[in-house]
Parts: C-alpha cells; sequence; structure tokens
C-alpha cells in the first residue's frame, strides 16, 4: 500500500511572511482500493523559522509529521482499505432483488 501525503495550503502572515497553519492530505492506495484523510497542523506565529516565499513543500511535511502521528495516521489508512475490501456493514432494501 502507497501513501501520499500532501499540503494542499497554507495560511500565513502577511505581516512576517510565516506559515502558522498547513492543510494536509494523506491518501492510500491499495490496488482499487483508496483511503484518504484531511486535516490541518498548526504552530504558534514565527515557530516554524522558514519564511513563506522560502518554504518548500517538503519542509511543510516535516512540521507536520513532527506535530501529528504519522505512523498513526497511515495505520488508520490501512484500517480504511481493510474495511474497503471486508466490509462488516451493508446498505440496501431486501424488497426488489432479483
Amino acid at each position: 500500500m502507497a501513501t501520499t501525503w500532501t499540503i494542499t495550503q497554507t495560511d500565513y502572515l502577511t505581516s512576517d511572511g510565516f506559515i502558522t497553519t498547513a492543510h494536509w492530505t494523506a491518501l492510500a492506495v491499495d490496488g482499487d482500493y483508496t483511503a484518504s484523510i484531511y486535516s490541518t497542523s498548526s504552530w504558534a506565529a514565527g515557530t516554524p523559522t522558514i519564511p513563506y516565499a522560502s518554504v518548500t513543500e517538503t519542509e511543510v511535511l516535516n512540521w507536520v509529521w513532527e506535530s501529528v502521528d504519522k505512523q498513526a495516521t497511515e495505520d488508520a489508512l490501512a484500517a480504511q482499505i481493510a474495511l474497503q475490501k471486508n466490509p462488516v456493514t451493508a446498505t440496501g432494501t431486501p424488497w426488489g432483488q432479483a
């Protein structure tokens, strides 16, 4: 199963250019099955010390991984995919089915 982490947006202070929030997604793919998580990570003003104009996605991802449990997130994605492969609930109506 491959997991891809992406920064979808950042919020930053226009006064000094420092990022205060990163919006991120983690997407896991296992064949025809996919699962995703969206969340945000926030920091006090000036805590990440690389200004918006100079930061890379890799650097922001590293900040995110310092503030969230990366393994637990990836484990949750794997659990979502496991439920897709082996569902424990279903929906529908029993009438009108051939």
